[in-house]
């Protein structure tokens, strides 16, 4: 079949999360960007996965970039707000995601995108990849190109264009990894190779009948998810994935949909080695949204939200339970000019409050994005035992917060080769942490502005100086993104780019408890803090406990459990010793349940 030539600057392969992010920032930054999906959805985990409560990244300080972009479109647009479940303080429906993202890719004059392709080949020549090949409809396309960046969630270029990749586990020995196992052991049990990545998802969705659950007995689920409601009971099991209007994300890790069979299989490159195990996997998430139906005696049902198959680009809604694909926890991993390793996620020390930050070889700040997940494993059995990195904060537990270093994002022998999605350079054990749907986002973004620099300055992006591609994410007018880790300084502070630009030229201003070290600010970062559309006033008394727990014994006789996500009123609340009379603006969340709070009235 002959080919047709095309040639574009920068190619985006993979419409995860990051390469949406990617090409969306690319465009906005200058270059003239191709976007290749493998389906029809934009967005991969946060809308074609249906894992539609993000996990990380909710402090405001930390809601930057187009992450925190997403997020404040995702409260405009969702009806009934935000605030449903208990698993995310944020939940949305997977067609509200991607009408976003959609949106946004139409607006770029540089954009071009072209859903349901097939990638066939890369084509190497040294050091630099030449061009891609995709099957588009009946055609096959070669696109030549300068540089390449893959926002796949499974890695998808790396194998084909022969770039040095890991997939699997490491030894502890190798970085010094507390959470990783010895190599004797990963020598001696099967397990590993029988599980050589997070074990993945197919997301369904359900649909409850009724705002108020009916009463409902505890009764175990039949098998093999007999145990699935033991730890939090059916009611919160099933509400722990709640969004708007009533739907419900399943994806529940104990004894629920993960799936843990025939995990190397899903890395052939034979369509129809693949085939059947992911069949399974739908069979195995349905089959847990019946026993959760029967179980809640109906209160359950299927949730129809998505199209059925490789449908038209346009369609948003349909018939299926099913999300349009798996929710990838983990796949190949790029071996980049950096490495983020565990030890570069945890705090520096006791009662510190945040990572070591990275460092270039020029002896600045290497940062270009700032994640704060927690850690998480997913795998058949106990819970992996995890380096931990938790600290009490707002009322709630958070994760303390990480950076990434530019060079993660870019291959150590490719000269032209980026990774935008999960797959940038990670060890196993770290890629818990980094993997979740926020920090993507902002990675994404970063490997998208490097991107457009490179092009522009004819160079590698390798040879880019960091500080460059740190200013262009700051002074970004859409979705400007941090790319150090300020507790107390969030989104909408007044001072946040001058903050952020002072500890790149002096990082002592960063204190060790994450703080500002600074001149303060005259500006009351409290007040500031933007409107949201269903919050509401909250009077009564404050109940502080002895765990950085608070309750407010509101005026109409019920108690609601406190958080805030606001640096300013954290530090309000943790002054609180006794009872307090207070008013309160923030959200309520019946599943939490808690209410949301993000400053004083008045």
């Amino acid at each position: 079949m002959p080919l047709d030539a095309t040639a574009v600057p920068l190619v985006v392969w993979g419409g995860g999360t990051g390469g949406v992010a990617a090409a969306l920032q690319a465009a906005r930054s200058g270059a003239q960007t191709l976007l290749l999906t493998p389906g029809p959805w934009l967005g991969g985990m946060v809308s074609a996965a249906g894992v539609c409560c993000p996990d990380g990244n909710e402090l405001s300080p930390w809601q930057t970039g187009l992450w925190g972009a997403f997020l404040r479109a995702l409260q405009r647009q969702e009806p009934s707000g935000l605030d449903h479940n208990w698993v995310s303080c944020f939940g949305y429906r997977p067609a509200t995601a991607e009408s976003i993202l959609r949106h946004w890719c139409a607006q770029e004059p540089r954009l071009e995108w072209w859903p349901s392709v097939q990638l066939l080949s890369v084509e190497r020549r040294g050091a630099r990849i030449e061009a891609v090949v995709v099957q588009r409809g009946l055609e096959a396309v070669r696109i030549e190109l300068q540089l390449l960046i893959d926002g796949s969630d499974l890695g998808d270029t790396f194998p084909l264009a022969g770039a040095e990749h890991r997939l699997g586990w490491e030894p502890q020995e190798l970085w010094d990894e507390p959470s990783a196992p010895p190599k004797a052991a990963l020598e001696a049990d099967p397990f590993f190779r029988r599980q050589p990545v997070q074990s993945p998802t197919w997301v369904a969705m359900g649909q409850l009948q009724s705002a108020q659950a009916p009463p409902l007995a505890n009764r175990p689920l039949s098998e093999p998810f007999a145990q699935a409601t033991d730890a939090f009971g059916l009611e919160r099991t099933i509400t722990y994935g709640r969004l708007p209007e009533g739907l419900v994300m399943l994806n529940w890790p104990l004894h629920g949909n993960d799936w843990h069979g025939q995990l190397p299989q899903l890395f052939d490159p034979d369509p129809a080695v693949r085939g059947p195990v992911e069949r399974q996997m739908q069979e195995h998430s349905l089959a847990f949204a019946q026993a959760l139906q029967e179980a809640s005696q109906g209160w359950l049902q299927l949730g129809r939200c998505f199209p059925e198959g490789n449908v038209a680009s346009h369609q948003l809604d349909g018939p299926s339970p099913l999300a349009l694909m798996p929710y990838w926890r983990e796949g190949r991993r790029l071996v980049g000019q950096a490495v983020v390793t565990e030890p570069q996620l945890l705090p520096l020390g006791s009662g510190q409050a945040i990572a070591p930050l990275p460092f270039d070889p020029q002896g600045a700040i290497g940062s270009v994005a700032v994640g704060n997940y927690a850690n998480d494993h997913h795998y058949p059995g106990p819970d992996w035992p995890l380096a931990p990195k938790s600290c009490r904060w707002g009322g709630r537990w958070s994760g303390t917060p990480f950076c990434i270093p530019f060079g993660a994002l870019v291959s150590a022998e490719v000269d032209n080769l980026m990774a935008a999605d999960k797959g940038f350079s990670t060890s196993h054990m770290a890629n818990g942490a980094t993997r979740l749907q926020p920090l993507i986002l902002n990675v994404g973004q970063a490997a998208g502005a490097a991107a457009a620099l490179a092009l522009g300055r004819g160079l590698p992006p390798a040879q880019l100086p960091v500080r460059d591609v740190q200013e262009l994410l700051l002074r970004d007018p859409m979705a400007p993104a941090a790319v150090v880790p300020l507790w107390d300084t969030p989104w909408h502070h007044p001072a946040w780019r001058q903050r952020q630009r002072a500890v790149l030229h002096d990082p002592s201003l960063l204190q060790a408890n994450g703080h500002w070290g600074g001149e303060p600010s005259t500006a009351d970062a409290g007040a500031s803090v933007p409107q949201e559309p269903h919050e509401q006033l909250w009077s009564g008394t404050l109940i502080p406990d002895s765990t950085g727990g608070y309750c407010l014994d509101a005026s109409d006789g019920q108690r609601w459990p406190l958080i805030t996500l606001e640096p300013a009123l954290h530090h309000w609340l943790g002054l609180q010793e006794h009872p307090t009379p207070v008013a309160l603006v923030g959200c309520q969340n019946h599943a939490g349940p808690w209410l949301r709070v993000s400053r004083l009235a008045g």
